[in-house]
């Protein structure tokens, strides 16, 4: 799940700044994780000590109230009060704390089983559900092996996301969006062009929009497929606090990270 909090750090900066280039300094020194790593972490513990989402979702919100790159103002509510219920948000917020959904089952009925159970506890709408759903997909046909191609089909015979869109056509009208069904295909698309992991982040910034969650779903796919280079890792893991990191760090332990499968690093990563 590194891949995906990277994303969302990389994206920090950008979420209400956004940068339609892929000329930038990976990390500066006022990136940082947001709430979209926060609750990434909250289901990676979930599934490391089989609490339910519910009380991971509310006990790292409350851990993390105020979080740089404030929470949905749903989500907020919803963890901070006493119910249970889901509020059907069709919203990103299901897609970009799923990642290690992808890495940490085995098959993908599991898979798409354990995605709509973390979607669900808030996300219970069936755009909400989809979203998480199609990047978990992305992410274990990824730490599979697949291709891109086959990638790209099983997410649209399945899901129904139009991937065929290519970035310089959308980057010019894209806006700030929230929904799952305006986020998770343009980022799967800015995995889908990139040639390395370094570069389907810069891909994700480059489209504006919201920006660490757009990042965040891509950089957890882009993981899964290239691996995320050691220099870039470690830089991402020292903007952690030691909390965060050792949860991330006791995941990546027990279920495994992929090597790249090549880097063009740019250098860009230093601050």
């Amino acid at each position: 799940m590194l891949g995906a909090i990277a994303g969302d750090v990389v994206g920090s900066v950008y979420e209400f700044n956004n940068y339609r280039s892929k000329d930038f300094s990976l990390l500066q020194a006022t990136s940082t994780f947001t709430d979209d790593t926060i609750l990434t972490v909250a289901v990676a513990d979930a599934l490391l000590t089989g609490v339910d989402y519910v009380t991971a979702f509310k006990q790292y919100y409350q851990r993390y109230p105020n979080p740089c790159g404030s929470y949905g103002a749903r989500f907020a509510q919803w963890a901070a009060s006493s119910t249970p219920e889901p509020y059907n948000s069709w919203g990103n917020g299901s897609a970009m704390r799923v990642s290690p959904i992808g890495f940490a089952l085995d098959t993908l009925e599991a898979v798409l089983h354990e995605a709509e159970r973390s979607a669900a506890v808030t996300h219970n709408h069936p755009e909400g559900i989809k979203g998480a759903q199609a990047t978990a997909t992305a992410i274990f046909l990824a730490r599979q092996g697949a291709s891109k191609a086959d990638i790209k089909v099983h997410v649209e015979t399945i899901f129904g996301y139009d991937l065929s869109r290519k970035l310089d056509d959308i980057r010019p009208v894209y806006r700030f969006n929230e929904s799952c069904q305006e986020t998770v295909p343009e980022a799967l698309i800015a995995f889908l062009e990139a040639t390395d992991f370094e570069d389907a982040l810069r891909n994700a910034v480059s489209l504006g929009g919201d920006s660490d969650t757009l990042t965040c779903i891509t950089g957890g796919v882009a993981e899964a497929f290239y691996g995320v280079p050691e220099a870039i890792a470690q830089a991402i893991l020292d903007r952690l606090d030691p909390f965060l990191r050792q949860k991330t760090e006791t995941f990546r332990q027990q279920f495994g990270t992929r090597m790249p499968r090549q880097s063009n690093n740019r250098n860009g990563w230093a601050v």
